[in-house]
């Protein structure tokens, strides 16, 4: 493990990975993070489309997002566009082991504002997934992998007492093909445990770093796959001065 009183100041070096399995390996050359200092924080811009079911339209959205990396936390906040205006507004958090998610109609209407144990589980996990935009991350100490084959690996983040996991997959080059776990979704009310993937499906540099610069992500529910999101990385720039949780 790497001394945390000492990550500041660290230059990635190939001894970082060797304890990786092999895929992972593979995937942490192709980003690009040997020789580069370690990442603090990450500011991600996003754009492109969400619905909240099939029978849903697709509404445009533009979105920001900060990461930390130690501790582990997240701030994202977008904006959705309906009849061609943002009358939308959504807020996900991740801070001190505790998740919070808040969004707002027309800016007056309160559609959601969720602290519960399930919620912090699965933004905890969002967090796991969407640190392939700041991948130097995967070699802390909040992160254990287990080896599975030549193509994947299990992936875990434990914080403030949870641990959370999935599976990543990757192809030939080291280039990270799609994340898959469990992951507890919000169905009238309740929350039910759903299979959740986030496949990646254009690559590009971003920071300085080769990352995944397009998505999707998914459920596979009772009924069927349901394609909730699709976005593209703008802008990503790491350990940008102020930015903070």
């Amino acid at each position: 493990m790497i001394q945390k009183s000492t990550l500041n100041d660290r230059i990635v070096n190939e001894d970082m990975l060797s304890h990786l399995p092999e895929p992972v390996q593979r995937y942490m050359r192709w980003t690009g993070v040997v020789g580069r200092p370690w990442i603090r924080t990450a500011y991600v811009r996003q754009e492109g489309r969400f619905r909240q079911a099939l029978d849903k339209p697709w509404m445009p959205m533009k979105a920001e997002q900060i990461f930390t990396v130690e501790p582990p936390g997240l701030l994202w906040q977008a904006r959705f566009w309906m009849f061609g205006l943002p009358l939308m507004h959504a807020r996900d958090m991740y801070k001190n082991g505790e998740g919070h998610m808040f969004g707002k109609a027309a800016g007056l209407f309160t559609l959601f504002d969720d602290r519960s144990e399930k919620l912090t589980l699965g933004t905890q996990i969002r967090y796991l997934s969407e640190m392939i935009w700041f991948p130097i991350a995967y070699l802390g100490d909040h992160i254990t992998w287990t080896a599975i084959d030549d193509r994947s690996a299990d992936v875990a983040l434990t914080d403030h007492g949870r641990t959370v996991s999935g599976r990543m997959f990757f192809d030939e080059f080291g280039r990270p093909v799609t994340f898959e776990t469990m992951r507890y979704r919000e169905m009238n009310g309740e929350y039910v445990l759903a299979p959740w993937h986030t496949p990646n499906l254009e690559y590009g540099q971003r920071g300085g770093l080769n990352i995944p610069v397009r998505g999707e992500v998914y459920w596979i529910m009772p009924e069927g796959k349901l394609t909730y999101g699709d976005f593209k990385i703008i802008e990503v720039e790491y350990n940008r001065p102020g930015d903070a949780i």
